[in-house]
């Protein structure tokens, strides 16, 4: 694989990072709440009206069909200009909610739901997890029954990120109830509003509510929300879930790779309770050269399983693979920055911008369960793409 940039490549990176220096809010994004929701709606128009969204998605349903290449491109403008971009509340409709549709939609819900998605008019959220089905998804409870044209749901799921401001919803049931595990599930396209959604926040660790409960009353969905085919939404699935593993995680492993730099720059400028600055340990300096080395590691994968998906058109597991590695090395990254500051990391009261590193080391342990558990991504790498037989 040739990791040299084409002067193509090269000429929309100068265009990228020319148009997010003028661009670029001026105000700090909220850290959460409806403000944030308002805030990422008008960048996510902002960048639909100056010809910036979907960029690796396809011309005929709205991106600018440049290549994932690019796409990474831009994401990392995006991060070296500190603009906002893949963790706020467009992330699902833009990272895999619209990619399934564009893999999987008919032509009516793609003509629909993809504009809306490209200039922020629609947030979306996943209703994959439940309470007794999170990282065992195949066991879902949650149920639809066919009436006429409609689908009437009622159960419950549960992590669901941003419910309370999302319009729009991937919802994953079991409609045949006589199914078991991965058969009779069928990805629907469910209006936030509809009657029947009650939406309860959960107080997390993090002192916010940005994950909640969602119950479903008798809910009736069209049946034309339908993507894929009824009672095969498993194969749904598992397209969302590459994508969410896969491309969805191209600002993560990015991010990652940039905040190596500033755990390095902080060891250079704190000094530990015997006076030593923190990167004069040996251990630390040591520990942070093997960091960097595994970002710089990662950064190349992504560059491969990018090239190995935009030939085979849809990511493959080795998303698992890539999502498994930037969770652990995030992790450790926290762990040094607690050796580095000491007592003083053990401080924090929900503001993120005033202990980031503290916010940061209580993320990295959610980042081992949003998105599918370690464990999970452990036994997806095991079965798929090492081929190693089950357990009896």
């Amino acid at each position: 694989m040739d990791l040299t940039y084409s002067d193509e490549d090269r000429a929309f990176r100068a265009r990228a990072r020319a148009w997010l220096r003028d661009n670029v809010p001026a105000e700090r994004r909220p850290v959460s709440g409806p403000a944030a929701a308002v805030f990422d709606r008008a960048w996510q128009r902002k960048l639909f009206e100056h010809g910036w969204a979907g960029v690796a998605w396809p011309k005929d349903y709205g991106g600018l069909g440049l290549s994932s290449l690019q796409q990474i491109i831009w994401f990392e403008e995006l991060a070296r200009a500190k603009a906002p971009h893949h963790n706020n509340t467009s992330y699902v409709a833009l990272m895999h909610a619209g990619p399934t549709l564009i893999a999987r939609g008919t032509e009516a819900q793609k003509a629909y739901y993809l504009p809306r998605i490209l200039s922020g008019e629609d947030l979306w959220c996943q209703g994959f997890s439940e309470p007794n089905a999170g990282s065992d998804l195949a066991s879902l409870k949650t149920r639809g029954v066919i009436d006429g044209d409609h689908i009437v749901v009622t159960g419950s799921k549960t992590w669901t990120t941003d419910a309370q401001y999302a319009d729009v919803q991937e919802l994953l049931i079991r409609t045949d109830p006589a199914s078991e595990r991965h058969k009779g599930l069928t990805w629907l396209i469910c209006d936030m509003r509809t009657p029947g959604i009650d939406i309860r926040p959960i107080r997390t660790m993090l002192q916010d509510d940005h994950v909640n409960t969602v119950f479903y009353d008798e809910v009736r969905i069209p049946l034309a929300n339908v993507v894929g085919e009824v009672g095969r939404g498993w194969s749904t699935a598992l397209t969302t879930l590459s994508f969410e593993r896969g491309l969805g995680f191209i600002g993560d492993q990015l991010d990652l790779y940039e905040k190596v730099g500033r755990v390095i720059e902080l060891a250079q400028r704190v000094k530990l309770e015997d006076g030593r600055l923190a990167i004069e340990d040996d251990a630390i300096a040591q520990r942070l050269a093997s960091l960097k080395a595994d970002t710089m590691a990662i950064r190349a994968m992504t560059l491969a399983h990018i090239t190995e998906s935009d030939r085979s058109g849809e990511p493959g597991p080795k998303g698992s693979l890539m999502k498994l590695l930037v969770t652990a090395t995030h992790k450790a990254l926290s762990e040094v920055v607690a050796d580095i500051l000491g007592w003083d990391f053990l401080e924090f009261d929900g503001d993120r911008a005033a202990y980031p590193w503290t916010f940061d080391y209580l993320w990295s342990w959610v980042f081992t369960i949003a998105g599918g558990t370690s464990e999970i991504q452990r036994e997806i790498t095991a079965d798929r793409l090492l081929e190693l037989p089950r357990a009896r």
